[in-house]
């Protein structure tokens, strides 16, 4: 049986990995819910058997009563915020002053990414298998939210390959889609519930639901964008990113590495007008500093990273036309 087990597992954690990241369909749903079913019976039978990475615990099927509060190894400290570019200008006058000097030489370079509008987590992997995930809380420390964590598809629950770290973190965040929203509140105003305010909101009270089976069907998913641990074996964040999606994380494809203020900017200016074409909201962009080692030369203050920063995008605004009162 255990054998059997083996093999179910790792088909079907290679299924869903096709599908949910590469978007292939290597088999039919009617095939793949009768492997599961297998697989669930077999996990019965035989509980002793079941493996951490099993992809039952996809569909959920764990009541947590109260979530544990669980402190972080490193800290998840919050991002300055600037509104406009004299502003970011001044970070980047900053940044240069405190790696170098002389900066006549210095090349320098920024990672921007998208602020995405979900919930912060960090995920602990320790010989590749997922061990914890946390929510960012107070920064330093959140609640363990792992049961219903495993339930999102494209966060991989076991990662096999070669020269892994022992033990490192993935931080991200987790985020229900604009189309699986309006999918929720389609249901809800069919049942006569009451709708819900916002996807934020939505991802935010699915993750601390106490019954993961429910937060299985609400299709939560996460984007991943940062690798946090001691001796990585990358030097840059955007070779982390890379490195990130080789290992099966979902990592958007939108970041840029820039050179200059001008780059920025202009990654800027086009992603305010795009930022609808992304399956998640934004409300920024964030900016980092390539290196590790000029991270590591900038440090923090007391509160934000020294070597990142968040660009906030104004707020939309949209006319609404009063129909009756």
């Amino acid at each position: 049986m255990e054998n059997r087990i083996n093999e179910l597992t790792d088909k079907l954690n290679h299924y869903n990995h096709r599908y949910y990241m590469d978007s292939v369909s290597e088999v039919s749903d009617y095939e793949f819910d009768q492997l599961l079913k297998e697989l669930e019976k077999l996990e019965l039978q035989f509980p002793v058997l079941k493996r951490e990475d099993s992809p039952t615990q996809r569909v959920g099927g764990t009541v947590t009563k109260s979530f544990e509060n669980v402190k972080h190894r490193f800290p998840m400290l919050s991002l300055g915020n600037t509104y406009n570019e004299q502003e970011l200008s001044e970070f980047d006058e900053r940044v240069r002053k405190g790696v170098q000097a002389d900066q006549s030489n210095l090349n320098l370079e920024y990672v921007c990414e998208q602020k995405f509008d979900g919930v912060a987590i960090s995920l602990t992997y320790e010989n590749g298998i997922l061990k914890r995930a946390v929510t960012r809380g107070d920064g330093v420390q959140g609640d363990d939210v792992t049961a219903n964590v495993k339930t999102i598809k494209t966060v991989p629950l076991k990662i096999s390959k070669a020269d892994l770290p022992a033990l490192f973190e993935v931080r991200g965040e987790v985020f229900l889609s604009r189309e699986n929203f309006e999918k929720i509140n389609k249901e809800r105003e069919e049942s006569g519930e009451a709708l819900l305010a916002n996807p934020r909101n939505a991802a935010s009270g699915t993750l601390k639901m106490q019954d993961s089976a429910v937060v299985a069907k609400r299709g939560l998913n996460c984007y991943l964008y940062s690798l946090v641990g001691e001796n990585l074996p990358v030097r840059t964040h955007e070779s982390s990113l890379k490195l990130l999606k080789t290992w099966g994380f979902n990592i958007s494809d939108s970041y840029k590495v820039c050179q200059s203020l001008e780059e920025i900017m202009a990654y800027i200016h086009l992603w305010e007008h795009k930022r609808s074409e992304l399956p998640v909201d934004t409300d920024g962009i964030v900016i980092k500093v390539n290196s590790f080692d000029l991270q590591e030369q900038l440090g923090f203050t007391a509160k934000v990273p020294r070597w990142a920063i968040s660009y906030k995008f104004k707020a939309e605004s949209a006319i609404t036309k009063l129909v009756s009162i």
